[in-house]
């Protein structure tokens, strides 16, 4: 049975501080595993105080990763604003390999009305020259396309799993939540096994013992993902998405991105937890 790590999106809402090294302190106090470092406007550490940061996390033992700034489209209708988005993704990836992040979790632009199979190409291209970059830099963080909530956005799970056959050091981020959002399903216990089944099939069976997962509840229309919501506030299925993960063998980290983050990844791992009691 493999294991599944619990932790945050960003630094908690109840830290004593408002610095990363304080959120990851706080993290391990009310006994999480897991931090995803957020860049949502900017890359905010340099190469010295990433340094203290993976010091941090290495002394408590809390995984981290992180997430590249939110504006990033890599299928822009400029191709200044592609390298432009390119360059801040890279940055972003190697500060983040310097705080010690396993992996870089991004979302990779937009259709921009464009046909899906010619903005997988682009897309793709711009990824395979920062990995090469990394390659050969020698940072070995992973690149996490995320899967999209969105009907403008790229992203489906089918093209994220594509991405990540084809680049050499990729791991997907898939967010249950958005997936629920951008089909209207996918909240039913066997829906879940179905996703996890699809990426075994797209990644190897190995994939799904270090998987990286987004969850929160999600209010959602028919364009897709509008915000998100504690779990108490929508009709996302947890319960149903940890059974399934455990039945699974699934390992990995699980962040919540809730706006009450703490107190749900809370309940995320305190139903986790039940759940593999009861077994």
């Amino acid at each position: 049975m493999n294991k599944l790590l619990f932790g945050t999106a960003g630094i908690p809402l109840g830290t004593p501080g408002s610095s990363t090294i304080d959120g990851i302190r706080y993290v391990k106090q009310i006994g999480l595993d897991a931090l995803e470092i957020e860049f949502v406007r900017q890359v905010y550490l340099n190469p010295a105080s990433a340094a203290d940061v993976r010091l941090a996390a290495e002394e408590t033992g809390v995984r981290l990763s992180a997430h590249a700034p939110y504006y990033l489209n890599l299928n822009a209708s400029e191709p200044q604003k592609r390298r432009t988005s390119q360059a801040v993704l890279s940055r972003a990836g190697r500060i983040a390999s310097l705080a010690g992040a396993e992996n870089i979790v991004f979302h990779p632009g937009y259709y921009m009305n464009g046909n899906p199979e010619k903005v997988f190409g682009v897309v793709l291209g711009y990824l395979s020259e920062i990995e090469e970059e990394f390659l050969r830099e020698g940072f070995s963080i992973k690149l996490s396309p995320e899967t999209t909530g969105k009907l403008s956005q790229f992203g489906t799970l089918e093209e994220t799993l594509s991405l990540c056959s084809r680049l050499k050091n990729a791991r997907p981020c898939i967010d249950f939540a958005h997936l629920h959002a951008y089909s209207g399903k996918i909240n039913t216990y066997s829906e879940f096994r179905q996703v996890i089944g699809t990426v075994s099939a797209s990644l190897g069976k190995d994939s799904i013992q270090n998987l990286h997962l987004h969850v929160s509840g999600i209010h959602y229309g028919h364009r897709g993902e509008l915000k998100h919501l504690t779990f108490e506030d929508s009709d996302f299925n947890y319960t149903e998405l940890l059974r399934a993960l455990i039945d699974s063998g699934a390992g990995g980290t699980v962040i919540c991105e809730s706006p009450n983050m703490e107190a749900d990844t809370l309940i995320l791992k305190k139903t986790y937890l039940e759940l593999l009691t009861s077994e």
